[in-house]
């Protein structure tokens, strides 16, 4: 091994856990109940790979996560696919009306918000930093 990959690899390394929670969960039956009785704060993202708005909201999710790690390292980010779970219970249970719906979940199972086709960043920081509040409490 070259000396140049060698240190790459040895400076990269205590990114490995970070960099294996960094991406969102795809969503299975299950999963979001398995996390909150895990003692985890969720934020559900509903989204199609078709919508624009929902791709300016992941725009601003990623920046925002980019910014400060504390997101990824406390909170767990769930993709819904809306095609695949429109019509069912994971939909309806949260009363959750369209795509490009956000919502944060504390470990007690309360609703710490909600946003619904909104794309602003302060909007979107606002309902991450009341999720990492309630994740770090």
């Amino acid at each position: 091994m070259k000396r140049r990959t060698f240190l790459a690899t040895l400076a990269a390394t205590p990114l490995l856990p970070t960099l294996a929670q960094a991406a969102p969960l795809d969503y299975a039956p299950g999963l979001i109940n398995e996390r909150i009785d895990a003692g985890e704060t969720v934020f559900l993202d509903y989204k199609a790979s078709w919508c624009t708005t929902c791709a300016a909201q992941e725009r601003v999710l990623d920046a925002l996560k980019a910014e400060n790690p504390a997101y990824e390292a406390n909170i767990t980010f769930i993709n819904i696919d809306w095609d695949t779970w429109a019509r069912t219970e994971v939909v309806s249970s949260l009363n959750v009306v369209r795509r490009s719906t956000l919502i944060a979940i504390g470990p007690d199972r309360r609703e710490i918000g909600r946003i619904v086709a909104g794309t602003g960043r302060d909007e979107i920081k606002a309902l991450m930093d009341a999720a990492l509040a309630v994740a770090s409490a």
